[in-house]
């Protein structure tokens, strides 16, 4: 299948591009405003599938709305028909094509120009109107206010918000790519199209997950980003760091026994750690009532040691880190760890709560 890619420079257009290529599609064209006019119409003229994404939002003069929009499309839609193939066409259009000015006038011709294509030939003919549309790669100060705040908050620029209870509609870059890769099964009807995943919310929510992520390195407590759109912005964030920002330090605990170290800390699911013991050193010797831990040996060898505190029956295990064995304290048993090897331990902990040095659950008793 040969496909053509319009604006692949753009920011939808090099996410398109790159997963389409991920997906095995290895007949791809991209196009930007320096092809030459001659490839344009060689690429067109031999398509199977053009998606239409380029355009023009943001010009110096309103008259070129109508030259970036209009009549760029219909230049598309002119040289697909001398190929006589039915050519499948997606126009990337907005949510503006409705309103009277002179950006989303044009948007409507272009999508007018589409329609008319599908149902004189009976090819495959989608516009999408795109709301907000964030993700990686796309430009700052330019048409996302996404793209603003992130860039900002990273580099420690004020961003400025007018309304932060202005609702907002956004769709995430991977979905939209999706979509529009979907297309290319020839079971979509044509006509005007949306992404399935849409995230509504309001300026201000947008700004204040962007802060909670940029504090999340001082105060090590992780925003819920495995899920829906503060998963989505939490990746479009990162994708906004230099080189210089991909890492950062964490503090050490250190006396006579080894360190310790908080890792990162989640808002329902507890904070993850790890302790070093030198040979012979033996950590612990506390219970707690409700808090539970997980441990896992990742270097060295360790033995643990349990205590019931009201029976007195005990338990051992020594644990290799060869093994990959957890193991969990159970409220109610006072337990302790001990390096029984020859090198330095270094044991990873999972808390299933954040430690509260006002009620920290954690009561002194030797084993």
């Amino acid at each position: 299948m040969n496909i053509v890619v319009t604006g692949a420079k753009g920011f939808i257009g090099k996410n398109l591009y790159m997963m389409l290529s991920e997906k095995g599609f290895n007949s791809i064209t991209p196009i930007d405003q320096d092809t030459p006019q001659s490839e344009v119409k060689q690429a067109l003229a031999t398509a199977d599938f053009v998606y239409h994404l380029a355009g023009v939002n943001r010009p110096k003069n309103e008259s070129e709305f109508a030259k970036g929009n209009a009549t760029l499309t219909e230049f598309v839609i002119e040289n697909i028909k001398l190929n006589g193939r039915n050519t499948s066409v997606m126009l990337s259009s907005s949510i503006q094509a409705s309103l009277d000015n002179a950006y989303g006038v044009s948007k409507a011709q272009a999508e007018a120009l589409v329609h008319d294509y599908g149902n004189e030939t009976g090819a495959g003919a989608f516009v999408y109107r795109f709301p907000n549309v964030f993700g990686k790669w796309c430009r700052p100060n330019y048409n996302s206010f996404v793209a603003t705040f992130c860039h900002n908050i990273v580099n420690d620029v004020e961003i400025n918000i007018h309304d932060p209870s202005a609702a907002v509609t956004l769709v995430y870059i991977d979905d939209v790519c999706q979509a529009l890769i979907a297309l290319l099964d020839g079971n979509s009807e044509s006509g005007v199209k949306s992404v399935p995943v849409e995230y509504k919310t309001t300026v201000g929510e947008v700004a204040n997950l962007l802060r909670g992520f940029k504090e999340s390195r001082e105060t090590l407590v992780t925003e819920r980003v495995g899920t829906g759109l503060a998963r989505a912005l939490y990746s479009t964030y990162l994708s906004y760091f230099k080189p210089a920002d991909f890492h950062y330090t964490l503090p050490k605990y250190g006396d006579e026994r080894g360190v310790f170290c908080e890792m990162l800390k989640t808002k329902e699911s507890g904070q993850f750690s790890f302790f070093t013991a030198h040979k012979g050193i033996t950590r612990g010797g506390h219970y707690h009532h409700t808090k539970n831990e997980k441990f896992l040996v990742i270097k060295g060898k360790a033995l643990f040691k349990f205590e019931h505190i009201i029976t007195g029956e005990r338990y051992e295990l020594t644990v290799d880190s060869d093994e990959a064995t957890v193991v969990e304290t159970v409220p109610g048993w006072s337990h302790d760890v001990t390096n029984i090897g020859e090198e330095e331990l270094i044991v990873m902990l999972w808390a299933n709560e954040i430690f509260d040095r006002e009620a920290p659950d954690t009561i002194a008793k030797p084993l």
